[in-house]
């Protein structure tokens, strides 16, 4: 049975995605910092006829997140799409003239960094068996640097490098990397099925090769 592992799981676009994998007979692995609220979304999901669990890590500790990771796959089977979402923290949307040296460091740890021991976790099967997908989700400041959200400009821009370059060394392997970009809150972007569309559109990221960046409306559109 295939696994999806949702790294930033919550109950908006994680328990939509999960839902979305999990009727194409995915098994969800929900990976965030609280137990009992993955617990709770899990619990939900099973309620629905899917089989899901969670494992709390922090994406700050790397030693934590590729515990979950591996716990997943021990109890689950190999992963065979990961999605890399965690929601950054209101820290890390402070004006570029409050940035320190401490928290640009911060905010690499929690986006690029914390991709980048993710994929180094889970990559291995999948090049062993020729098949899976690594998803970034990122919002608009991955794009375009804003100057109040200093601590993302600084981080979106480095996770988007590394997973650029994942995609193109990895083409050809079966292994897809792509980036959705989402300017702007998603409740604000009036998308005729609300979340639901995002999550079919991160489902055709995992199931059809393409280029590496797709932005989920344009860019001068979003309100975020």
């Amino acid at each position: 049975m295939p696994v999806i592992a949702i790294i930033g799981a919550g109950p908006g676009l994680g328990a939509a995605v999960a839902r979305r994998f999990g009727r194409e007979g995915f098994s969800i692995a929900l990976i965030s910092r609280n137990q009992s609220k993955l617990d709770a979304m899990a619990a939900e999901l099973n309620a629905g006829g899917l089989i899901a669990r969670g494992y709390a890590a922090d994406v700050r500790v790397p030693a934590a997140l590729e515990d979950a990771l591996a716990r997943a796959a021990a109890e689950l089977g190999s992963i065979t799409a990961l999605q890399y979402s965690p929601l950054p923290a209101r820290e890390y949307l402070k004006p570029v003239l409050e940035m320190t040296p401490e928290l640009a460091l911060e905010a690499l740890r929690f986006s690029a960094l914390g991709l980048i021991h993710a994929v180094r976790t889970v990559l291995p099967a999948m090049r062993q068996t020729g098949h899976g997908s690594v998803i970034l989700i990122n919002g608009g400041t991955s794009v375009k640097a804003r100057a109040d959200f200093a601590g993302t400009s600084v981080a979106f821009p480095a996770e988007s490098a590394y997973g650029e370059m994942l995609h193109d060394a990895l083409e050809g392997e079966g292994v897809r990397v792509a980036q959705l970009v989402i300017p702007g809150g998603i409740p604000k972007l009036q998308l005729v099925n609300g979340i639901d569309d995002v999550a079919d559109r991160i489902w055709d990221l995992h199931a059809v090769a393409g280029p590496f960046r797709t932005m989920l409306i344009p860019l001068e559109d979003g309100r975020e």
